[in-house]
C-alpha cells in the first residue's frame, strides 16, 4: 500500500494532477500510516501540493488540504517550521478557511514542541498573522489561533514577544474589528493571565486586563454579562483572586448586586456575578466570602424564592456550588430555618418544574446532602439528615417516583441523589425500611440504557463500600448488593434453553 501511495505521490508531483489523480492520492494516504511515508516525502512534493492551493477551484484545494493534512502528519513539527515558513505564512492569508486550519492546526503542532516553539518566535511576520486569526469569521480558526497564543505565552520569551513589541499593537488593532473579536481577545489574555502571577502582571501591564474589568463595571449591562465570565475564570486562581481584590474588582461586584434592585436591566448581568461569588466561596473560604459579602447570600435567597425559573436556576446551581464542601454547608445551616424553607421548595421544583430546572435541582440536592465518609460527624449526619426531611413529606418516594420515569435525564439524576446519601447510616436505614426499595435498587430490568446501568451501579457501589452497611441492611441483602458490585453495570443473566423433540 505504502508503495502504491509513493508512486502516486510521484506522479502527481512531476506535473500538474488532474483532479482524479488528487483523489486517487488523497484515498491512497488515508491507508498509509504517516511513519511509512517519512522516508518516500520530498520537500519538491510538499510544494507541489502548497503550489496548488493558489488556484481558485475549491475541489483542488479540498483535496490538497486533505493529501497535505496527511502528509504533514509524517513531519517532525522542528521541521515544519524550519523549512515550510513561508508556506504557512501564505495559508493563514489563504481566502479558504480549511487552509487556514490545516494551517493553524501544523502552528498547534509547532507550540506543543519544545525544540520548534522557539522557531516561532523568532517569526515576528507569523506571529502576527496568528494574531489576525483571532479576528477570522471561522470560530474554529480563531479558537485555534487564541489556543497556539496562549501555549507561546507559556514561555517567558512568547509574553515578551506578545506584549513587549509591536505585536501588542496587532493585538490591538484585531480587538477594534468588532464587539465579538475584542471579546475573544479577553478570552486569549484571561487564558495566559491564569498560567501564573509574572503572565497576569504582563497582561494587566499591556492594559487589556484593566480594560476588561473596566467592561465587567461599566453602564452597558450586556457587556457585564460577557465579562463577567471572563473575570468568574480569572478568579479560579489564587493570583488572579489577589489581584481581583487588590483592585477593588470584588467589592465593586457586591455594590453592583446591592444596587441591582433597582435597576430594571439587572436580569440580563444578575445570574454571572451571583455565580461569580459562589465560584469564589468554592475556591476561596465559603464562610468568608458570605461574611465579607453578605449581600451574595441574601440575592441567592432572594432569586430562589422568587417566581422566576431562570433566577431559580441560577440561585439552585449557586446553593449546590456553595453546598459541594463542609465549610458551605455550615453556612447554610447557620441560616436555621430559612434555607429548611427553601429546601421544601427545591423539592417541589424537582418534581413539578420543567425538565431542565427539575435536573439542575437534582444536581443541586446532591451536591448538598453528600457527606465523605472522613466528615461524618454526629452533627454533620443529623444536619443532612434534617436537610433531606425538609425536601418533601416523603422524600425518599419523592425520588423513587423520578427515578422510575421514563426520562433518562431525571432517572440517573434521582439515582444520584440516592448515591449521594447511600454511605450515611441515616440513609441506609430509610432505604431498608422502605417497602421494595432495596429489591429496587438490585433489580436490572428497569435501567434500559447505558447512562442509568452506570449511574445504578454507582449507587450499589457507594452502598456497599460504606463500613456501615452489612450492619444495618443484614447479610442477604449486603451479599446481594456485592454479587451485583462483583458482576458490573452490564451483566445479563444466562437464560438456558432446553431444546424439545419434534419441536418447531
Amino acid at each position: 500500500m505504502a508503495e502504491a501511495a509513493a508512486e502516486l505521490l510521484e506522479r502527481a508531483a512531476r506535473r500538474d494532477a488532474a483532479p482524479e489523480e488528487l483523489r486517487a492520492l488523497r484515498l491512497a494516504l488515508q491507508a498509509v500510516p504517516p511513519a511509512a511515508l517519512r522516508a518516500r516525502l520530498g520537500e519538491h512534493h510538499l510544494g507541489v501540493f502548497f503550489g496548488l492551493l493558489a488556484v481558485n477551484d475549491r475541489e483542488q484545494v479540498s483535496a490538497c488540504v486533505a493529501i497535505l493534512e496527511r502528509l504533514l502528519q509524517a513531519l517532525d513539527p522542528l521541521y515544519v517550521i524550519q523549512n515550510l515558513r513561508e508556506e504557512l505564512q501564505k495559508g493563514l492569508f489563504h481566502p479558504d478557511d480549511s487552509v487556514k486550519i490545516l494551517t493553524m492546526s501544523q502552528v498547534g503542532r509547532i507550540v506543543e514542541d519544545s525544540a520548534a516553539v522557539t522557531e516561532i518566535l523568532h517569526s515576528p511576520e507569523l506571529l502576527r498573522q496568528i494574531i489576525n486569526c483571532i479576528g477570522g469569521e471561522k470560530i474554529a480558526v480563531a479558537k485555534e489561533a487564541i489556543k497556539s497564543l496562549s501555549r507561546i505565552a507559556q514561555r517567558q520569551e512568547g509574553l515578551e514577544a506578545l506584549f513587549g513589541s509591536s505585536l501588542l499593537g496587532d493585538l490591538r488593532n484585531v480587538m477594534a474589528t468588532s464587539d465579538v473579536v475584542r471579546y475573544r481577545v479577553y478570552e486569549l489574555i484571561v487564558e495566559i493571565s491564569s498560567v501564573s502571577a509574572e503572565s497576569l502582571n504582563y497582561c494587566a501591564s499591556s492594559g487589556l486586563i484593566p480594560e476588561l474589568i473596566g467592561e465587567l463595571t461599566g453602564e452597558d449591562v450586556l457587556v457585564r454579562a460577557t465579562c463577567i465570565e471572563m473575570v468568574t475564570s480569572l478568579a479560579h486562581t489564587p493570583h488572579g483572586r489577589q489581584y481581583l481584590a487588590q483592585q477593588g474588582v470584588i467589592d465593586k461586584i457586591s455594590n453592583i448586586i446591592l444596587g441591582a434592585e433597582s435597576d430594571p436591566f439587572s436580569s440580563f448581568y444578575l445570574p454571572g456575578f451571583v455565580k461569580f461569588f459562589g465560584n469564589l466561596a468554592v475556591v476561596d473560604s465559603p464562610q468568608q466570602i458570605c461574611e465579607r459579602y453578605p449581600v451574595f447570600m441574601e440575592k441567592v435567597f432572594e432569586m430562589a424564592e422568587s417566581q422566576d425559573p431562570t433566577m431559580i436556576g441560577v440561585a439552585v446551581d449557586t446553593l449546590g456550588i456553595l453546598g459541594s464542601n463542609v465549610e458551605g454547608k455550615q453556612v447554610l445551616q447557620k441560616t436555621r430555618s430559612r434555607f429548611q424553607n427553601l429546601l421544601s421548595k427545591i423539592g417541589h421544583q424537582a418534581k413539578n418544574a420543567p425538565t431542565e430546572l427539575r435536573l439542575r435541582c437534582l444536581d443541586a440536592i446532591s451536591s448538598l446532602l453528600y457527606l465523605p465518609p472522613e466528615q461524618q460527624t454526629e452533627d454533620l449526619l443529623r444536619m443532612t439528615e434534617s436537610w433531606f426531611t425538609s425536601l418533601s413529606s416523603q422524600p425518599l418516594e419523592l425520588f423513587r417516583s423520578i427515578s422510575t420515569q421514563p426520562f433518562p435525564d431525571l432517572h440517573c439524576g434521582a439515582l444520584r441523589v440516592f448515591t449521594a446519601i447511600a454511605n450515611q447510616p441515616w440513609a441506609q436505614k430509610l432505604m431498608l425500611n422502605s417497602p421494595g426499595f432495596v429489591e429496587y435498587v438490585v433489580d436490572r430490568s428497569v435501567e434500559p440504557d447505558k447512562a442509568s446501568k452506570d449511574a445504578k451501579y454507582e449507587l450499589v457501589k457507594a452502598l456497599v463500600n460504606s463500613k456501615s452497611i452489612a450492619e444495618i441492611f443484614g447479610n442477604q441483602y449486603y451479599l446481594r448488593l456485592r454479587a451485583y458490585l462483583h458482576e458490573g453495570p452490564y451483566y445479563v443473566k444466562a437464560v438456558s434453553t432446553t431444546a424439545v423433540e419434534g419441536a418447531e
